[in-house]
């Protein structure tokens, strides 16, 4: 026995946990059935990508088609996609429509028509019932430039979305809309980051 702990601390901890448990397991006994969930991840902090990319990964351990479009990064060599594209392709379509961030193209136009030919092929995605989760990694960005109608997409997720399908949103400044919309919503809260010190991106950590 810890010395730490004595018979009385172990049986007053047992008590206490057996007391949550019976609550926890009388709130787990309401949530019935399965759902397809439309989840956002927003917020000036860094990691939403990255969660999103770590669902998509769980899907693909679970064997369930799944699909990833990107609608900035486009043209960056990401890690996520090297792994996706090299080991995954039979169960993860990926798709970098973007051609970089807006202050890198200057050109609105351009930016424009890639964002709507990167909704297209989302919609075609999330229309198959076989695809069980999308991935439109930073579409947030053009939804906040109004290169692409919120009042759209939400029109579309309403009508269209499959039961089951999950649909992934991220990147920062998220839609007020889209916010109510959603069934999860995360905001990554910026703390602190190596970039405002001067560090770069780095591979593995940003990309």
């Amino acid at each position: 026995m810890s010395a730490d702990t004595s018979p009385d601390d172990n049986t007053r901890h047992a008590a206490k946990m057996a007391k949550k448990k019976v609550a926890r397991d009388k709130i787990m006994a309401t949530k019935q059935g399965d759902k397809g969930l439309v989840i956002v991840h927003t917020g000036a902090g860094k990691g939403k990508s990255s969660s999103g990319f770590g669902m998509i990964l769980r899907c693909i351990a679970h064997g369930m088609p799944c699909a990833v479009v990107q609608f900035i990064k486009g043209a960056w060599d990401t890690g996520e996609r090297r792994l996706i594209e090299g080991h995954f392709s039979d169960l993860c379509q990926f798709y970098a429509m973007g051609e970089g961030f807006t202050w890198e193209t200057q050109d609105k136009a351009r930016d424009i028509a890639a964002a709507r030919a990167g909704w297209e092929k989302a919609k075609e995605l999330i229309r198959d019932p076989a695809i069980r989760m999308v991935l439109l990694d930073e579409i947030n960005i053009a939804l906040r430039y109004d290169y692409l109608d919120i009042e759209v997409v939400l029109q579309f997720l309403a009508a269209e979305k499959p039961p089951m399908t999950h649909v992934v949103l991220t990147g920062r400044n998220a839609k007020p809309e889209l916010i109510e919309f959603a069934d999860l919503v995360t905001e990554m809260t910026l703390v602190k980051h190596p970039f405002r010190s001067g560090v770069k991106a780095q591979a593995g950590v940003e990309f």
